[in-house]
């Protein structure tokens, strides 16, 4: 036998499973406490201190994004959706996003009993879009979302991105002293706009 630490241990591992195949428990069926989603959804963006949105259109949020940022020198957008003035797709290097002044996203769903937005790495292009923007502008389909997390798992499917991540709220700490900063690590402001 020669067989490299990781072998031998897998194949104690092996060698010492039950006999008797046990079936894996079934996940009960929880009761649901938010049937209305939006509303529920708007209390938790805002008490993450997130900014909501209901432009009425595209051409009506590109409208709000330009009177929002109007001061911006760089919008890195990664959705045809809405245009900014740098193509996420000529970045080579995920450091050149480090002066985005506004990263624009289209989310996959939300989950309205956390106000967390779903995104992968098709999502965002370039991950770092999403954690080096000052400013981040989230687009998320109004009946995109889902109750709680039980459902958002569901809507998880890993083995078809290579990264994805559950974003809520801008950046914010309290370590120090217990004052609320946002943008400590990441984006300063996080707008959904529900179109």
């Amino acid at each position: 036998m020669n067989l490299n630490p990781r072998d031998q241990v897998m194949e104690a591992v092996r060698s010492n499973l039950p006999s008797e195949k046990v079936a894996y428990p079934e996940t009960p069926a929880f009761a649901k406490t938010i049937t209305v989603m939006l509303p529920a959804f708007e209390e938790r963006i805002r008490e993450a201190g997130a900014t909501l949105y209901k432009p009425a259109s595209l051409a009506a949020a590109q409208a709000l994004l330009e009177e929002q940022y109007g001061d911006a020198s760089v919008i890195c957008s990664a959705t045809p959706d809405l245009k900014g003035n740098l193509d996420i797709h000529s970045i080579k290097n995920p450091h050149d996003l480090a002066d985005v002044d506004v990263g624009i996203i289209r989310a996959r769903f939300g989950v309205a009993e956390n106000g967390m937005v779903w995104l992968t790495q098709e999502d965002l292009v370039v991950n770092s879009l999403g954690f080096l923007s000052q400013h981040l502008v989230i687009l998320l389909q109004p009946t995109e979302l889902v109750a709680d997390m039980y459902d958002a798992y569901m809507r998880v499917f890993l083995d078809d991105t290579a990264y994805g991540c559950f974003m809520m709220g801008p950046s914010a700490t309290a370590d120090i002293g217990a004052v609320l900063v946002h943008g400590a690590q990441g984006a300063r402001s996080l707008s959904v706009y529900l179109v």
